[in-house]
């Protein structure tokens, strides 16, 4: 979380002073989803969502806006390496990996280029207008009650 904080007061200071920018912090679907097995994740990833609501609610004095996305599963080679350990305990063949993906949404875990996509349009002037929220791409699951 810090992390965040740190880097937000240095790239916002040169922000403001040329009075426009765009913070687009990518975050975590724990902070909306809760999971007290990951209490730690879902503490920072909530307060991380309420730190890019209230300067995103306050950044356009500034000409800065300040928004977020929580991702839920993305296929990176964290991810990849993670259910390849998980095939391998399960089913002996880590390259099996692909069959744990058929309970999430889609039978999938999102792209990176998913993510991207959406960086790139909220960073775009085409989303001028946007500041103080949060889109999370997961698939539905941060909507689902169980």
């Amino acid at each position: 979380m810090f992390g965040y904080l740190n880097l937000t007061r240095q790239v916002y200071a040169r922000m403001k002073a040329r009075k426009g920018g765009v913070i687009v912090n990518i975050l975590g679907n724990a902070g909306e989803k809760l999971d007290a097995s990951y209490i730690a994740g879902s503490t920072a990833n909530a307060g991380l969502m309420a730190f890019t609501r209230a300067l995103g609610g306050a950044s356009h004095a500034d000409g800065v806006r300040v928004v977020g996305i929580n991702p839920g599963p993305v296929a990176t080679d964290r991810l990849k390496s993670l259910f390849r350990q998980r095939a391998e305990t399960k089913f002996g063949d880590p390259e099996r990996y692909p069959e744990l993906f058929t309970g999430m949404s889609f039978g999938r875990p999102a792209s990176p280029e998913e993510i991207a996509w959406a960086v790139a349009f909220l960073a775009s002037g085409r989303s001028s207008y946007t500041s103080g929220c949060i889109l999370t791409i997961d698939g539905g699951l941060a909507a689902r009650s169980t």
